[in-house]
């Protein structure tokens, strides 16, 4: 599968859903790290369910998921857009001491930021009361939007660098249908396993899970990693540091900036960080 996510409708139940894949940009935003596998997977897993839930935006902004905790994984980070562009990054405080979500993450909370580009930010904080990533966001929902969701999503990080995830959620509808509905549609996707979903097209996924039900599918949307960074906002944030920091690199004989995003390097010599000096 390209890096596409997907929204369907259930045309006679009062329930939505999503197919998310991503290859290509996950391996463009992996390549340049060294982190530990289980940390790539953690992360794999944060690219799907940002994207799968910037699926349900209905305006155009960008989303912050966060992951913070007193483990291992002191923070882990996934913006997207309502473009399905994502960038990610996840900070360590101490070595790997085991490899399920909370052993990574530990303690802490789940934090999801919206901002729309016309409105006011919002953002969602609940504790990590899940034993994954995805039961802690199945709580995040059924907390601040009390919309029923179920997420499911996969990995593949040994062998291709890729991963993929399906979302069903109730329908702001006729709520008591609506949870009959999302209860009967579950019992099915429950039976989805990891190779149907990273191998199999949507379109046999949707059928080989739902062929009893009318779904209508929509057109794919493509998801792409768009890190953002650049010499000259390297240079934005010197500015903002002040004259006695861009003086104290100035002294070193120049200062090389590195994107934690995507590990890109830049290199202010001593003529570039006096040139920002002398605008200060």
């Amino acid at each position: 599968m390209s890096d596409a996510l997907i929204r369907f409708l259930f045309q006679q139940k009062h329930v939505r859903g999503e197919l998310a894949y991503v290859q290509q940009s996950l391996n463009q935003m992996l390549e340049h790290h060294q982190y530990p596998l289980p940390v790539k997977q953690l992360l794999a897993e944060l690219v799907v369910a940002t994207s799968l839930l910037t699926a349900t935006l209905k305006f155009e902004g960008e989303i912050a998921v966060q992951l913070q905790g007193d483990g291992p994984v002191r923070f882990a980070a996934v913006n997207g857009t309502h473009a399905q562009a994502f960038r990610g990054v996840v900070r360590l405080q101490a070595e790997l001491t085991g490899e399920s979500f909370r052993e990574l993450v530990g303690n802490g909370y789940l934090v999801v930021t919206i901002t729309p580009n016309q409105g006011e930010r919002y953002q969602g904080i609940i504790p990590l009361t899940g034993d994954s990533l995805t039961s802690t966001l199945e709580a995040y929902f059924a907390q601040s939007e009390q919309l029923p969701t179920r997420l499911y999503i996969f990995t593949d990080i040994q062998q291709h660098n890729r991963a993929a995830g399906l979302m069903l959620q109730v329908l702001p509808v006729e709520q008591e249908k609506a949870r009959q509905d999302f209860a009967d549609l579950v019992v099915l996707s429950d039976t989805i396993t990891a190779a149907e979903l990273l191998d199999l097209e949507p379109e046999v996924v949707l059928h080989r899970l739902f062929h009893q039900e009318s779904v209508e599918v929509f057109p794919a949307q493509n998801i792409s990693f768009v890190c953002g960074c650049s010499k000259q906002k390297c240079e934005s944030a010197l500015f903002s540091l002040g004259r006695a920091v861009v003086a104290e690199q100035l002294a070193l004989g120049g200062l090389d900036m590195a994107c934690e995003y995507c590990n890109a390097s830049y290199h202010f010599s001593a003529n570039d960080l006096q040139l920002i000096y002398d605008q200060l």
